[in-house]
């Protein structure tokens, strides 16, 4: 990466920092209604190196794209990957750093399009730069909270918490239990006996449509209903009361409230090692994606489908939905892959490589 700033810019990088991709497990749809998520990080990493600039302006460099784009730092989002940059560079500012001007230089091997946010992975590898460029007095924890304001507030989406915290805090090889209420979180080993496989479904993942404000919006229309702050303070005792809410809120909710049980069956499950436990869990979470929070696809379903036929303990949309990936359990996925891919040509083993 130095050597790509320096290409670039003709300069030496002051910071150079790393920050991974990640897949959940179980709870989706659960960060932005307080809830509890299980993911883990994936080996694929965004770099970022950063340095001095020009008075009063960005100037970064994507490997990936192969172009290098100017903005003014008090400029507004474009639309663009800069946003996240700039909006990482800007929340830090608001906190009180000192930055007159940036260079920034970003590599990433993190598949766009997955739903394996190479946004949160760009984020954190940012203001971890920004942090010992800057000697930021910030840990981890708050890293992942201003790479979440970065995004809502600045790049204009109302995302959770859940993908900056296991980009963060994330150990390879074991999942993050998080309460996205109370950030407390810890790690989890994974089962020794299976293993994880992501699989591209061919179907780009697009968050930034209007399914997910929607999906947000319901969300916080059942919650005010139920006379509660959030969907985090019901629970499956409350099932009847959701029930009785309008089409989508009362399906909308389901899916909530059961993905956040399922959440804490499967932390249980992975303590006392039940590979079997969790498959299942994954399945009933697929189930409540499709029917009743509709952000899976016909694609995805057939995907989970053949995955499950051949062999895999559990399956699942994965990231967000509107495409992207599923996440399975499998004894091995060398020989459990090729029947998989025989039936899906289109699609493609993300992970692992």
């Amino acid at each position: 990466m130095s050597a790509l700033f320096s290409e670039v810019f003709v300069a030496t990088p002051t910071a150079v920092a790393r920050a991974p991709a990640r897949a959940n497990l179980l709870g989706e749809h659960t960060d932005y209604n307080d809830g509890f998520v299980l993911p883990t990080p994936l080996p694929y990493v965004t770099t970022v190196a950063v340095g001095p600039g020009p008075a009063g302006m960005i100037e970064a460099h994507a490997a990936r794209f192969g172009e290098t784009k100017t903005r003014a730092l008090d400029a507004p989002p474009a639309g663009d990957w800069l946003d996240y940059v700039l909006g990482c560079v800007r929340v830090v500012m608001q906190e009180g750093a000192a930055v007159e001007g940036v260079r920034v230089a970003i590599d990433s091997d993190v598949p766009m399009g997955a739903g394996i946010s190479s946004s949160a992975a760009l984020e954190v590898a940012t203001l971890r730069a920004l942090r010992e460029w800057l000697g930021l007095r910030i840990d981890d924890v708050q890293v992942a909270k201003l790479g979440q304001r970065a995004e809502s507030g600045y790049v204009g989406m109302p995302c959770g918490i859940m993908d900056q915290m296991v980009s963060s805090l994330g150990t390879p090889g074991q999942a993050l239990f998080l309460d996205t209420r109370s950030l407390e979180h810890r790690l989890l080993k994974l089962p020794k006996s299976h293993a994880l496989a992501v699989v591209h479904s061919g179907v780009a993942h697009r968050l930034t449509d209007g399914g997910y404000r929607q999906r947000r919006s319901e969300c916080e229309a059942a919650a005010s209903a139920l006379k509660v702050k959030s969907l985090r303070d019901v629970d499956v005792a409350d099932l009847p009361a959701i029930a009785a809410l309008p089409e989508p809120l009362n399906r909308r909710a389901r899916h909530v409230v059961t993905e956040n049980r399922r959440v804490l069956d499967g932390v249980a499950a992975l303590e006392r090692g039940d590979a079997a436990a969790f498959g299942r869990l994954m399945v009933e979470s697929h189930a409540s994606q499709r029917d009743d929070y509709a952000v899976s696809l016909p694609e995805i379903d057939a995907l989970v489908e053949t995955a499950l036929r051949h062999g895999a303990l559990g399956a699942r949309l994965t990231g967000g939905g509107f495409g992207g990936c599923i996440i399975a359990l499998v004894e091995d996925p060398a020989s459990w892959w090729p029947a998989v891919a025989a039936e899906h040509p289109e699609a493609r083993l993300v992970y692992p490589r």
